[in-house]
């Protein structure tokens, strides 16, 4: 819910100001006043780190950039196993030193009077990326990658997995209260296809963050899950966030109760009547059942979503009680 209402108008002040995603992205103040905006509207009981997924690549030797109006460019896509040995493992604190920084301040300004979140892309997600050279519509690339030379994509996906390892500690030791990890495009695989280039390394990143964090709670999401929701238990997460196109008490049977759930309210609803969100809320509140449900959108607000409408999401959600 980061881009909420004044959210929205203001970082579009900032785009304007600050057109390079890098001046964003590293611009601890930036990305502290950008976090906190919805939090001071709203007060959500999460505030999310403001910065992007992608964040980590340049420090593992694939340049990019995110351009207005075509999003993310990766300059030198990943082909072959010679582009696989030029990349580098990920250092958080040398590379994005600004991302703790903001961590800290974050946690400080808050005062736990929210949980502090972070967020990193998961392997498959990032390998994708970097192998389309930016966002895709048919994965063709990535597939013929995996399906052609699977050794060249497996040795990728490690160095990503080990990367994020190290992501998710270095943002827990700096402030962050929970983490999610985004696996957008892991949804473009079959089932079989995702037991292979997804699951395996979901798992050792959880696996292994779960030795030094017991405690940290880890949050999986990924669009248009509704047919690798079991798969997606398999990876060890505290927490499966679902999108709207998953009925929530079809969503908690196939999950079981032994894990929480996260959404899954369509973010168009926000565009209906009071009325409608509050119904909505409620309808999604009692299919979850009691406990192990954080409430949210089931993806990201739209933009032109009435402010409004922002506001009465909170009032009708903070107002339940079992």
């Amino acid at each position: 819910m980061r881009q909420a209402g004044r959210y929205m108008k203001s970082y579009q002040i900032i785009c304007e100001k600050y057109p390079s995603f890098r001046e964003r992205s590293e611009n601890v103040d930036l990305v502290v006043e950008i976090s906190l905006q919805p939090w001071n509207v709203f007060k959500p009981d999460g505030v999310i780190l403001f910065s992007d997924i992608l964040t980590p690549l340049s420090g593992m030797n694939i340049p990019f950039d995110i351009i207005k109006g075509k999003g993310p460019v990766i300059f030198d896509p990943i082909a072959t196993a010679a582009d696989v040995d030029q990349v580098r493992e990920f250092s958080p604190e040398g590379s994005v030193p600004y991302v703790g920084e903001a961590l800290t301040i974050l946690k400080k300004e808050v005062d736990n009077k929210a949980a502090v979140l972070g967020f990193v892309g998961a392997p498959f997600t990032l390998a994708s990326y970097v192998v389309e050279g930016g966002s895709s519509k048919n994965f063709t690339k990535i597939k013929k990658l995996a399906f052609s030379q699977p050794k060249v994509l497996h040795s990728l996906l490690q160095k990503f997995a080990t990367s994020m390892t190290k992501y998710i500690r270095y943002q827990a030791d700096n402030g962050a209260q929970a983490v999610q990890i985004f696996d957008s495009w892991a949804t473009e695989l079959s089932p079989v296809d995702f037991e292979e280039f997804s699951l395996p390394y979901l798992k050792q990143i959880v696996d292994a963050v779960k030795q030094t964090h017991p405690d940290l709670p880890l949050i999986l999401y990924a669009s248009g899950s509704g047919g690798l929701l079991e798969r997606l238990a398999l990876t060890g997460v505290d927490v499966v966030s679902l999108d709207w196109t998953v009925d929530m008490a079809e969503g908690r049977r196939r999950l079981g109760h032994d894990i929480a759930v996260q959404g899954n309210v369509d973010p168009g609803v926000l565009f209906g009547s009071k009325d409608f969100i509050t119904n909505r809320i409620h309808d999604t509140v009692t299919k979850a059942g009691k406990g192990k449900h954080i409430l949210n959108l089931g993806h990201g607000i739209k933009v032109g979503t009435p402010e409004e409408n922002v506001a009465h999401f909170f009032e009708v959600a903070k107002a339940i009680r079992y």
